[in-house]
């Protein structure tokens, strides 16, 4: 009889959650209940799943409309292999950006429903039959159905279930059609009848037809539909038969074991064994079988790569070159993540190079098959400040009004009817459904084709994705395996090719055993020099690492996880700290503390932690602590489930005798880790990362900071990594026709900035500057230049700007008059198709003054930052400071005066919702310092932008880390620039 319901997965559209519309029809005495989601099946397993725990039969299909939002059909499954045609039809007609037929082709499994109309498209197939609404009943006399209903089936759409849905239906319909809620037309909406009545209710409609009443019935009864949520869903073998991959995977473990530990390591040999048969017992051969040829193919290719994630606590893993953790160094339990409670695998980040991790998946997809592989889609939901955007749009208010709104939602000038009304339609979208997109890399390889799960779309991405969430996929069974890129794997993998060209050296970066033991480097690291290395050249992460005098690998890993937001806010980090300068003089919560916790002080810092203490603590099992996990690393959604564990946590540690101040301590920190926390073998991962970094940078320190600031994408802007290669030896050259490329380069220490770097210079005209120059030979003068490239007078003046003509020795000025005597105000035609060139005549000009400060200011507007000088040259003020970053320690209680150059702001609401400020600072001679700004403070000295500030404040020290508590600042001004 519910042939046609719609949950809120019918975006923009639909009102209702999976659960809701479901406990609806249990309320209602609903016995079956089919979901057919506008275009889409991403609600499917959730609904078949809730359906199960209800006692409804669950019936699935899809309502398919075009591009005006007309209803052409609905198709309905009669079992899982009509749900796969169904997905399969709308899946070709996403990835081929094909408009829906008027109708459908024959399916096999499934039903197709049209809308009761005059003119149907077609005479109808044995599986296909109109639907007729109750309110259409009355033109059931004047139509073809009079006599004969054979082929007419009750159809009642679902999508409201009271009053306050329709009005969020209108605003939903508003947004989605860009449209003022007053625009809006008939056609644009559902009918407000479509509410999920009554069975009796429903019959009465069509009680003067009762076939139509039994046609209905029969078409539930043929139609069923379910998943084993228990069973793994990814590729079941790699070889075609689980021996072979035992067989296999065993051979390249062996190998690897050599390779990592040589062939006398009985510790890891017997780690090895036992891993080997708890893989294989658990069916998981193929999923590291898969994860390796993906590594494989990648290493073969030349890619860099970092393996990451639980799966990273296995030696198997170690030793087929998917990650580069020891896991016996780290004393990482590969049962804490493969254990026989667990039935899906441990799961592997893959992090790529941004350029190579294209290709990597394109591979993936070739080697497994489109039918079987894709990527996993994720659902962006409304969320607070997009809500006010989206709902101020419907109601026309202007963008400063809505500006308003976002920024200070409380504020009394944003109350009004209006803006009540949002903020009620708001809490009702909170966490809808929004648009589909696309995960940050996760890939599924499935077992059976992956449309017998779900249709497909094809975003910008142009490689097929599922229309549900990692959280569904997880749900039914798949292991997603991450193929992330990364800007520090960028920067890294360029090193090594800049050292090569630069120093004709070929490096290894996974020599990591010795850069763990190379006391330059741990020295690096002790000092905090790290900008430019991989996760660790925050202003916190710099701090941390001198407040731990972190020298070594380990102290990395677990700085690498303390610095974590959880950690942090929840005030552990300090007292990890604490505990590490003076662990005699602190008490452990409780002796199991002590027992699980000692080598952290009694913290929970990973993942690992809070399952060792919810395990011998509160006496959770594994598999519960594994639902804890999963939640934390927000890959676990069931609210239900996670409230269950809680519960059942108090109530074991009220059994135990625990007093329950103990307890909610205890919990406290638990849940402080929610989202945020790393499991060890993680932060491992990072930490090897961050070695391979300070390698390249301690012993190849000019050709790092280039790849640093070719990679973009760092914790800083790209003039404080200029400023660290100019710190590290390197001479920073402005971009020149005759030595730059389209990125910066380096030739023993000459840095020259790319062209890439220059504002609103084409890429076209960079890329011609460059080609032009390999094939024909340095440019001889700026008429060479002309006459080479087809170039405009705006584009040649920003290069003449910038200096890029120097090697003429000519000023810019004269340059410039030479420039619009070639061009004039020609465009970019072609000049160099001549058969004859002749040389323009030569003009004697006077001497032209140029002003270090001009230069600067055309750097300045062009780069974005000054090269030839610093910014502290260009300061109206001849003050100068005689105390410097490096000084500070000296003047701990002290009050000082420091001028210092912007470089970035942390922004933190304290307890009382007031803003303080954490500053970071470069000083004129380059060095880092840090600032905190307090809420009183701040009020009266706001910062105004980037630039050089005099700073007024008291040097505090905390654990051997300096900085600055500031009492007042201000803004230098700089010169002005003469020309103007």
């Amino acid at each position: 009889m519910y042939l046609n319901c719609h949950s809120y997965y019918s975006l923009r559209y639909g009102t209702l959650s999976v659960e809701k519309l479901v406990a609806e029809a249990k309320r209602n005495g609903i016995p079956s209940l089919t979901l057919t989601d506008i275009n889409n099946t991403m609600g499917t397993i959730d609904f078949i799943r809730e359906c199960r725990l209800n006692n409804i039969k669950p019936v699935a299909g899809v309502e398919f409309r075009d591009d005006e939002n007309k209803l052409l059909y609905t198709a309905i499954a009669k079992n899982n292999a009509g749900f796969r045609e169904i997905n399969e039809f709308l899946t070709w007609h996403n990835l081929n950006d094909a408009s829906l037929p008027p109708c459908p082709p024959v399916f096999s499994n499934a039903y197709v429903i049209y809308p009761f109309q005059s003119e149907l498209p077609r005479k109808l197939k044995e599986n296909e039959f109109a639907g007729i609404k109750p309110e259409e009943i009355r033109k059931l006399i004047s139509s073809k159905f009079r006599y004969n209903q054979s082929q007419l089936v009750a159809f009642q759409p679902v999508t409201f279930s009271e009053e306050t849905d329709y009005v969020l239906h209108k605003h939903l319909r508003a947004i989605d059609n860009n449209t003022l809620l007053s625009k809006l037309t008939e056609s644009q909406l559902a009918s407000p009848r479509e509410k999920l009545l009554p069975p009796d209710l429903l019959c009465i409609a069509y009680e003067d037809y009762p076939q139509i009443i039994r046609n209905t019935e029969k078409l539930e009864e043929e139609c069923s539909i379910d998943f084993n949520y228990n069973t793994v869903k990814n590729k079941q073998t790699f070889t075609g038969s689980r021996y072979d991959d035992k067989i296999l995977l065993e051979k390249l473990t062996y190998d690897g074991l050599g390779y990592r530990y040589g062939k006398s390591d009985k510790e890891a040999l017997k780690r090895v064994k036992h891993e080997l048969e708890v893989i294989d017992k658990l069916g998981f051969s193929a999923y590291f079988l898969i994860t390796w040829d993906i590594i494989r193919y990648s290493m073969s290719r030349g890619f860099y790569h970092v393996g990451r994630g639980s799966g990273a606590n296995s030696i198997v893993a170690y030793c087929l070159k998917i990650t580069d953790v020891d896991p016996i160094e780290l004393n990482l339990y590969f049962e804490r993540f493969i254990n026989p409670k667990r039935t899906s695998p441990p799961d592997f980040d893959i992090d790529y190079s941004w350029k190579d991790r294209d290709e990597v998946q394109d591979y993936i997809f070739k080697r497994y098959g489109e039918k079987y592989t894709a990527l996993l889609g994720t659902i962006s939901t409304f969320k607070d400040r997009s809500i006010f955007r989206e709902l101020g749009k419907v109601y026309g208010l202007p963008k400063e009004e809505i500006d308003s709104l976002v920024d200070e939602p409380s504020a009394d000038i944003n109350k009004n009817t209006i803006t009540e009304k949002m903020f009620y339609l708001g809490s009702l979208l909170m966490n809808f459904p929004n648009i589909r997109s696309i995960h940050a890399g996760g890939i599924l390889i499935s077992e059976e084709p992956v449309t017998s799960y779900t249709a497909l779309d094809l975003p910008p991405k142009g490689l097929p994705t599922t229309q549900f969430d990692m959280y569904v996929a997880d749900e039914i069974g798949f292991e997603k395996l991450d193929i992330l890129s990364q800007r520090g794997i960028g920067h890294i993998n360029e090193s090594v090719e800049i050292i090569m060209e630069n120093r004709r050296l070929k490096i290894d970066v996974h020599q990591v055993k010795k850069f763990k033991q190379d006391e330059k480097i741990n020295r690096r690291l002790y000092n905090g020099e790290t900008n430019g290395c991989f996760y660790i050249e925050s202003p916190a992460m710099r701090g941390l690492l001198k407040k731990l005098r972190c020298n070594n690998y380990l102290s990395l890993v677990a700085a690498s996880s303390i610095i974590r937001p959880g950690v942090a806010q929840s005030g552990m980090m300090r007292e990890y700290i604490k505990r590490f300068h003076d662990p005699d003089n602190f008490e452990y919560l409780h002796p199991v503390m002590k027992e699980q916790l000692q080598e952290t002080y009694g913290v929970m810092v990973y993942q690992e932690d809070v399952i060792k203490i919810c395990h011998h603590f509160a006496g959770l099992d594994l598999s519960d602590a594994d639902i804890l996990r999963r939640a934390m690393a927000g890959r676990f959604r069931s609210k239900k489930e996670f409230e269950r564990i809680q519960g059942r946590f108090f109530e074991n540690c009220r059994e135990r005798g625990y007093p329950d101040e103990l307890t909610q301590e205890v919990w406290r920190q638990i849940a402080s880790f929610a989202g945020y926390a790393f499991s060890k073998a993680h932060s491992a991962s990072y930490a090897v990362e961050s070695y391979q970094s300070l390698y390249l940078k301690t012993y190849f320190p000019v050709e790092f900071m280039v790849a640093v600031i070719n990679n973009f994408g760092g914790f800083y802007r790209t003039w404080v990594y200029i400023n660290e290669a100019r710190r590290c030896g390197g001479k920073i050259h402005l971009p020149c026709v005759n030595n730059s490329f389209y990125k910066t380069s380096v030739r023993e220490t000459d840095i020259f900035l790319g062209f890439v770097h220059v504002l609103n210079l084409e890429s076209r005209v960079a890329d011609a500057i460059v080609e032009n120059r390999q094939m024909n030979g340095s440019y001889k003068s700026l008429e060479d230049f002309v006459q080479r490239i087809h170039i405009g007078i705006e584009q040649l003046v920003i290069l003449i700007r910038l200096d890029s003509f120097r090697f003429t020795g000519k000023k810019k000025k004269q340059l410039l008059w030479e420039a619009h005597m070639l061009l004039g105000k020609s465009s970019d035609e072609p000049r160099n198709n001549l058969l004859f060139y002749e040389r323009s005549r030569e003009f004697k000009l006077p001497d032209l003054e140029q002003s270090e400060i001009e230069d600067a200011y055309d750097e300045i507007e062009l780069l974005g930052f000054p090269v030839t000088v610093n910014s502290f040259d260009l300061l109206k003020t001849k003050y100068r400071s005689n105390i410097f970053a490096t000084d500070l320690l000296k003047h701990v209680g002290k009050t000082i005066r420091i001028l210092g150059n912007l470089v970035t702001i942390k922004n933190v609401r304290t307890v009382k919702k007031e803003w303080m400020h954490f500053g970071c600072f470069l000083d004129a001679r380059g060095e880092f310092f840090d600032t905190v700004n307090f809420p009183d403070s701040l009020k009266k000295y706001s910062f105004k932008g980037y630039g050089v500030y005099l700073i007024l404040g008291t040097v505090v020290e905390e654990f051997g880390f300096p900085s600055i508590e500031v009492k007042k600042m201000a803004k230098l001004p700089f010169v002005k620039d003469p020309r103007y």
